[in-house]
């Protein structure tokens, strides 16, 4: 197969959340120890940073991939899901994987994938982990899909965890409270090894504090963490505050670990995150005049900050470009709507998407002006002919509209 050939084997033969939904989502770890098994597991000839969360932990896995970089040191990352290209996912030193590696993954390792029948994001973690072995990369940052405890990636043992947050999000998959949420995100603290919590929330730290007991894992809270010179990160997004405590410490507990990570590493990667891992989506101008966002935040506790921050900037006109997964709880999010907003809705070309019949019954009691485009980038392009010069536009509610967002 040609690399082609082989995205469309991958997409039409694996079940994959991102499009499907609860579908494609195995509830046990064998399917990547059998993977890993298969491949000689590559997993454990790598060192590795683990990330999970609610919100942050794309952005909190590119900020230490960068900073590591700028160590020195040669850095796998693994993130998802991608926006444009499917090599996203796989980086060393934010260059994108070879389009020749994934073809030759995949047509050399086929009969195991027949056999073991893995869904997309199994593949992908494998992939990602025969990649970083094969390339020899000093350390990974491997960021969590869903959940944690029942994760693909949770297969490693890592040199620290990093656990963002805890929000409402898959409940269906990981439980209708935080504390429960949270219990999930837990599971990757391993044996031994120390965890750092991004945030501390009454509902959830005594969660943390028992299971890092268990695991005889040293636990810090970021929030607990007092610096008064913090670095500035290029990642404009209100919400990046508290990522860049739990990074912070993350770094602090590898140098005392024996790596060594300078301030100046530190500074520098932190200010050019996006140039170096190649970042998009989080908090992003592509146009300057008017004043155009896009953001990859789609649940509660990311909309919250996300509406803060567009609210506070200054407009005359605020135009907002917002579409939606069918399995998502959209009224929160609709709640938090600017009410002097103008809204247009539309549909990304995901079979997950909620479709325009659904979107307009969900969205008719709303008060704010409203239009539904089913095409994201004609919905874009009707906003950017009303909108005038002090106008903002944001776009967002679903990492698959800011995806389709042309020359991102």
């Amino acid at each position: 197969m040609n690399y082609q050939q082989v995205l469309d084997y991958l997409y039409r033969s694996l079940p994959m959340f991102q499009r499907m939904g609860a579908t494609a989502f195995k509830k046990d770890l064998s399917n990547t120890l059998a993977l890993c098994k298969g491949l000689g597991h590559p997993e454990r000839k790598i060192k590795s940073i683990h990330v999970a969360g609610t919100n942050g932990k794309g952005s909190s896995s590119h900020m230490l991939a960068s900073v590591l970089q700028e160590s020195g040191f040669k850095v796998g990352l693994y993130t998802s899901p991608h926006l444009k290209s499917f090599t996203e996912r796989i980086k060393i030193n934010g260059k994108k994987v070879s389009e020749d590696f994934v073809t030759d993954f995949v047509n050399a390792n086929q009969e195991l994938l027949e056999s073991v029948k893995p869904s997309f994001f199994e593949t992908t973690v494998a992939m990602a982990f025969q990649c970083f072995a094969e390339e020899q990369v000093d350390i990974a940052v491997i960021e969590v899909g869903l959940g944690g405890r029942l994760d693909s990636t949770n297969v490693i043992i890592p040199e620290v965890s990093l656990i963002t947050n805890i929000g409402f999000d898959h409940m269906d998959f990981l439980g209708n409270t935080l504390p429960e949420i949270a219990s999930e995100k837990a599971g990757i603290i391993k044996q031994g090894v120390p965890v750092v919590i991004s945030e501390k929330h009454p509902e959830t730290f005594l969660v943390f504090e028992r299971i890092a007991k268990e695991k005889n894992s040293s636990l810090v809270f970021a929030e607990d963490f007092v610096n008064e010179a913090i670095p500035n990160t290029d990642l404009k997004g209100k919400y990046q505050d508290k990522n860049l405590r739990g990074v912070l410490v993350t770094i602090d507990v590898l140098n005392k670990n024996g790596w060594t990570i300078p301030a100046k590493a530190i500074k520098e990667g932190l200010a050019n995150v996006q140039r170096n891992t190649g970042l998009k989506g989080r908090w992003q101008v592509l146009k300057d005049e008017p004043l155009t966002i896009c953001d990859t935040g789609h649940n509660k506790e990311a909309f919250e900050y996300l509406m803060e921050q567009v609210t506070s900037l200054k407009h005359n006109k605020l135009y907002m470009v917002l579409g939606f997964m069918k399995d998502k709880d959209m009224a929160p999010l609709l709640d938090m709507l600017p009410k002097h907003a103008e809204l247009t809705f539309c549909i990304p070309k995901v079979p997950r998407a909620l479709q325009l019949e659904d979107l307009k019954v969900r969205t008719k009691s709303i008060p704010q002006t409203k239009s539904y485009t089913p095409d994201v980038n004609e919905a874009i392009e009707s906003v950017q002919l009303m909108a005038q010069t002090g106008d903002v536009i944001f776009i967002g509610g679903s990492t698959f509209v800011v995806a389709e967002i042309q020359n991102i």
